[in-house]
């Protein structure tokens, strides 16, 4: 099942949703003290193993962190070939001085911006949808 690609129909259904919680970017050497199904995402880097995790998970495991975001989730399923959504959603966010981290799964954008402005965030991507 493809998502969809048209960035009309796609700004129109973003259906932007704020998770519970706060979430930190950590990095790892290796991942014998995680696991996967306790973090929302595992990215490999040359140098090391960057963990998305709830801020709680990571200062139980005593992971660095530098930057404690809120996740926003656009529910609309998304083709991974879509042109345009992310240029789209990030610009809005920029223009309002919000800084965005973006994840894309198979069938949606997931955005984390600091947890100060979560709220604001969400106005935007609720305003860029209308």
């Amino acid at each position: 099942m493809s998502g969809e690609k048209d960035l009309t129909k796609l700004l129109q259904t973003l259906q932007p949703t704020l998770h519970p919680g706060r979430y930190v970017f950590c990095t790892v050497n290796d991942l014998t003290r995680i696991n996967p199904v306790d973090v929302v995402s595992v990215f490999k880097e040359m140098e090391g193993y960057t963990v998305i995790a709830d801020k709680q998970l990571a200062d139980r495991l005593n992971l660095d962190y530098n930057f404690i975001a809120a996740w926003i989730t656009l529910t609309v399923h998304s083709s991974l070939q879509a042109v345009g959504l992310t240029a789209a959603f990030s610009r809005a966010l920029a223009d309002e001085n919000i800084s965005c981290n973006v994840m894309a799964g198979y069938f949606h954008d997931h955005i984390f911006v600091d947890e100060r402005d979560a709220d604001k965030a969400l106005t935007v991507l609720k305003k860029l949808s209308a």
